[in-house]
């Protein structure tokens, strides 16, 4: 339903917000300059009428033409008999019989005599239709005056009424009145298919914010904690040993309960159900999945009694086991040993920390990022960046109000980097850029970085199967380590390493990839970029999945012979998941990392 919820939302967002703009915008102009009263002159009450004139059947008799209906009127001071039949109107002068021709000096001078305003008569223009004299379907003179409304006054060409008086504020309210209704025709339509439509969009996005809105506060939210039952979360190891017993209160989540008791579980999105990362296995019967459960964890994992604990409620004694549990409740102190930019927005932190440090290649650290507020000039740019950076528009001043915890894979096994821990970074350019990349980008040398790990369950797989990496953006680090170990460790199966970028300028440690495929033959390396036009020297064009299924996924003898190794974006890492289920890849056979970002 949240999805649904987000891309119906999508689809009419624009027309939500021409909605509510054209409704502020037409109550906030004049309504007596909208309506035209402002310079519009009332009738004057009509004379007697003449005794001279000739009787209707006279007239009648005089013409030649079959008429339905005849009723008296003025034009100015003249009287005259107006005559209608199933295909015209006209007027004829009540004292002679004769037509009443309405020409442009008429007309004009009809115009002059209903308006007060200051401004001239400044042409006149016969029009056989006019969105500004729509609901009058016959030609009609439109005279305008140079005021400053810009006004113009239409007069019947067939009956000589004054029809409407029409301004810039008319107009204005005119062309807002369209984007209300969502008729942009005749503009007069409440019934049309778009605006029918958009409206059922609108009630369902009302009537499915309600339920999610039900669906997602727990009434525990509004019961002050102290009066609550007491209840307790018991927290076991991997290996089945009790560590610790956190006190809760009932209505809690298992998330909450934990980092109230010094147990901050991994997250990037902070228990809001979008990255996955905390998820918790429940030891006894475990609670039914929620949408949240099936949409981020496996389907063996559900069956298994994993559960995300930010959306698992403490209603009793709970009883959870928590991998690397000891991890968490760690905190470890680092040195920042050097900086360095490896692409525009990809930068490679290094740091030392103060204690030996094991991570095996494939998992992650959370670096504790503080509360903050730094210059943006903090952010150093090499020399050979700034062409990139020269247009992004960064605040004057880079915030984070309260602490959080941003996760990153190593990018090279801790024992080749001499114990230390190798970070890529991404920076997203934007006017709200990302507080834990802000953070990371804004280190020196010698700074001192707070972190707890390691994390994750992404490594490689025992055996000697063939192996496909396939990744994008930051996705590198942790393809990167686990490359550089297998290939450190003498590994003689087929490695296959596919890496999307845009272009050449965003794809970072090209040239040592280069250097391992031609160093081991059984490595091979190739680059895909999306947007540099002629790819270039060794380089694929498109989108990394597509090119890795065209020129080896489809014509390998036997994919399931393979383990694949996913990491990147989370679309490229949708769509590469997706293709390998469409080429029977079977789930067991592909691992995957995916921090939501």
């Amino acid at each position: 339903m949240r999805k649904i919820h987000k891309w119906v939302g999508v689809i009419i967002a624009i027309q939500f917000v021409l909605w509510m703009t054209s409704g502020v915008m037409m109550s906030l102009l004049d309504a007596g300059k909208v309506a035209g009263r402002e310079f519009r002159v009332k009738p004057a009450a009509s004379a007697a009428w003449p005794a001279s004139a000739l009787s209707v059947d006279a007239v009648l008799a005089r013409t030649s033409a079959q008429v339905m209906t005849i009723s008296s009127a003025w034009v100015m001071n003249q009287p005259v008999y107006q005559l209608v039949n199933d295909k015209s109107t006209w007027i004829v002068d009540a004292l002679t019989g004769t037509p009443l021709v309405l020409d442009a000096a008429l007309a004009t001078r009809i115009a002059q005599s209903s308006y007060s305003g200051s401004g001239a008569p400044a042409g006149a223009l016969l029009l056989k239709y006019s969105l500004e004299t729509r609901k009058h379907k016959d030609p009609a003179w439109g005279i305008d005056f140079n005021d400053s409304d810009e006004t113009t006054v239409y007069v019947s060409a067939s009956t000589g009424k004054v029809l409407e008086h029409r301004n810039s504020t008319w107009r204005l309210f005119d062309f807002f009145w369209m984007l209300h209704i969502m008729d942009y025709a005749e503009r007069e339509n409440f019934n049309n298919n778009l605006l029918v439509t958009s409206a059922i969009g609108g009630l369902f996005m009302a009537l499915t914010g309600v339920w999610l809105l039900f669906t997602s506060l727990r009434l525990a939210e509004f019961i002050p904690q102290r009066w609550r039952r007491k209840r307790s979360i018991n927290v076991f190891g991997d290996d089945g040993s009790k560590l610790r017993a956190v006190d809760a209160a009932q209505g809690d989540t298992v998330f909450q309960a934990l980092a109230r008791g010094g147990l901050q579980l991994p997250s990037n999105c902070g228990g809001g159900q979008s990255c996955g990362l905390c998820e918790v296995r429940c030891l006894g019967k475990a609670p039914a999945p929620t949408s949240a459960d099936r949409a981020l964890l496996s389907a063996e994992k559900l069956a298994a009694g994993y559960r995300l604990a930010c959306n698992l409620p403490v209603n009793g004694t709970v009883d959870v086991e928590v991998a690397g549990a000891a991890a968490i409740a760690t905190e470890y102190q680092a040195i920042v040993t050097s900086v360095h930019a490896v692409t525009p927005f990809l930068r490679e932190v290094t740091i030392r920390p103060n204690a030996p440090f094991d991570c095996r290649p494939g998992a992650y650290i959370q670096v504790h990022v503080p509360d903050y507020a730094r210059d943006a000039a903090h952010i150093e740019t090499p020399e050979h960046h700034r062409e990139d950076w020269k247009n992004i528009e960064l605040p004057a001043r880079l915030v984070n109000p309260a602490p959080l915890r941003r996760s990153y894979s190593l990018a090279v096994p801790v024992e080749q980097a001499g114990g230390q821990l190798t970070l890529l970074v991404r920076f997203m350019p934007g006017q709200q850029p990302g507080r834990g990349s802000s953070y990371m980008y804004t280190l020196k040398e010698g700074d001192t970085v707070r972190f707890s790990g390691a994390f994750g369950d992404f490594a490689i797989k025992p055996g000697g199967r063939e192996k496909v990496f396939i990744g994008g953006g930051a996705g590198m680090a942790p393809l990167r380590a686990m490359i550089r170990a297998l290939l450190q460790s003498g590994a003689s199966e087929p490695v296959h390493f596919w890496y999307g970028a845009r272009s050449h300028r965003d794809a970072p440690y090209v040239d040592e990839m280069q250097a391992f495929a031609g160093k081991h033959p059984n490595f091979k390396w190739q680059l895909v970029l999306s947007e540099d036009e002629h790819g270039g020297a060794g380089a694929a064009k498109g989108f990394v999945h597509e090119a890795a299924r065209d020129v080896l996924l489809r014509s390998h003898p036997n994919l399931n012979a393979c383990d694949f190794y996913v990491c990147g974006p989370p679309a490229m890492l949708e769509a590469t998941r997706a293709l390998l289920q469409e080429l029977g890849v079977s789930e067991e056979r592909v691992a995957f990392d995916d921090f939501k970002i």
